[in-house]
């Protein structure tokens, strides 16, 4: 028995942050408009098209920006609202579609296989673009092919506010014309020695020999001839605001004392944390439980602006700690959970403060990986002695 035709689609909201302030803002439509940076410090997190127009792109630094477009209008941009439109988004495509992967906050895979046998996929793809439009009023791009590479290499052409399918058996008629730096995580490097080799087309890299770019290239060689030719086999992954990294202490006693509490809730959020970073991810749901003497146990969630930084997330720790605390009872248990777990992206580390901290904590996590967890903590999250000596046991 044949496997059926796959179909994939790739969804990618246009210069996202941008279009969120021109919601807010709609007299900014038509100008270049950067996020991120004041012209004289900071990064570009992202532009809008009349902005590339200068060339100006993500994480250029604004002073440079500013040089190339002096008339234009820098933001400061907010976590918060792109947070809440990014889950717009992934809402209206949880309510439509029964597969989907939140590649970023502003980029989604979605599994359309078998669909065909009861609608039009592509007529399917195009109504849930127009839904997304008309219910959050952002442009967004896609691309419908067999497979994720194909079809995201279909939205960048589309961009802005397109789409392009690309039929079974003509992934190369669309690639082959295209220059080699369009393929996916082609970086600068890669195409310097593709270019010194004498390639400069798509075309070009998938008619030489995979030998010869497995000797250049080593394994990454075999891996750029498949993406040539259009081959790949990545699936969805389903995506599911359950999963989500967890840490929590159930003590040998059982406590009411605050200073003692406190220091446990900062030690579990700093290693929740550092797991986050180390799979390159951002949390935008945090929950606290708290187990009583009586073994009683509740918990308390909230949704935040997406994000991955120690002081940020530390302080909705403690908020809902002391929300749901019940005054003067001894506890048992403390957990810190992070969910609704999405990929850390380029543009979502380029504010200035926030980069400047997620830097600091990536500095950090290293000196963790290399002398073992324990080798830098917080003050806050130093071992102290409560009013009875205590001891944890770590679950």
């Amino acid at each position: 028995m044949t496997s059926p035709l796959r179909h994939i689609a790739h969804f990618d909201l246009d210069a996202f942050f941008v279009s969120v302030e021109l919601l807010k803002n709609p007299s900014l439509k038509g100008k270049p408009v950067i996020v991120g940076g004041d012209g004289q410090r900071g990064i570009v997190a992202a532009c809008s098209y009349e902005a590339r127009k200068f060339g100006i792109e993500s994480a250029m630094p604004a002073m440079m920006a500013k040089r190339l477009c002096p008339h234009a209008i820098f933001l400061k941009g907010s976590y918060t609202e792109y947070s809440k439109y990014s889950r717009m988004v992934t809402q209206l495509i949880a309510d439509t579609v029964p597969l989907y992967e939140k590649a970023s906050v502003d980029e989604f895979y979605i599994d359309l296989t078998g669909m065909d046998k009861f609608f039009g996929v592509s007529k399917y793809t195009k109504e849930l673009r127009e839904k997304i439009i008309r219910e959050t009023g952002l442009p967004i791009s896609y691309g419908l092919s067999a497979n994720k590479l194909v079809s995201k290499m279909a939205t960048n052409e589309a961009k802005p506010n397109g789409f392009l399918e690309i039929e079974h058996g003509k992934e190369t008629d669309f690639l082959w014309p295209l220059r080699v730096e369009k393929i996916p995580m082609v970086g600068k490097q890669t195409q310097h020695q593709l270019h010194a080799i004498g390639i400069y087309t798509i075309e070009q890299l998938a008619k030489t020999p995979v030998q010869q770019l497995e000797h250049v290239f080593g394994n990454w060689g075999a891996k750029l001839w498949q993406k040539a030719h259009g081959i790949s086999d990545s699936v969805v992954e389903n995506y599911s605001e359950q999963k989500s990294l967890s840490h929590e202490n159930t003590f040998d006693a059982d406590y009411a004392d605050i200073p003692f509490l406190h220091n446990e809730l900062v030690r579990l959020t700093e290693k929740n944390a550092h797991d986050l970073r180390k799979e390159e991810r951002l949390t935008g749901c945090v929950t606290v439980k708290i187990r009583y003497t009586d073994f009683t146990t509740v918990s308390k969630q909230e949704v935040i602006a997406y994000s991955a930084l120690d002081n940020v997330l530390l302080a909705k720790v403690k908020d809902l700690f002391a929300k749901l605390y019940r005054k003067g009872e001894k506890v048992r248990l403390l957990g810190v959970r992070f969910s609704h777990l999405v990929p850390m992206t380029l543009q979502m580390n380029l504010f200035d403060k926030e980069a400047e901290r997620l830097q600091l904590y990536k500095a950090v996590d290293q000196i963790k990986s290399d002398f073992g967890i324990g080798a830098v903590v917080k003050a806050a999250g130093l071992p102290i002695s409560p009013k009875k000596k205590n001891s944890t046991k770590r679950s």
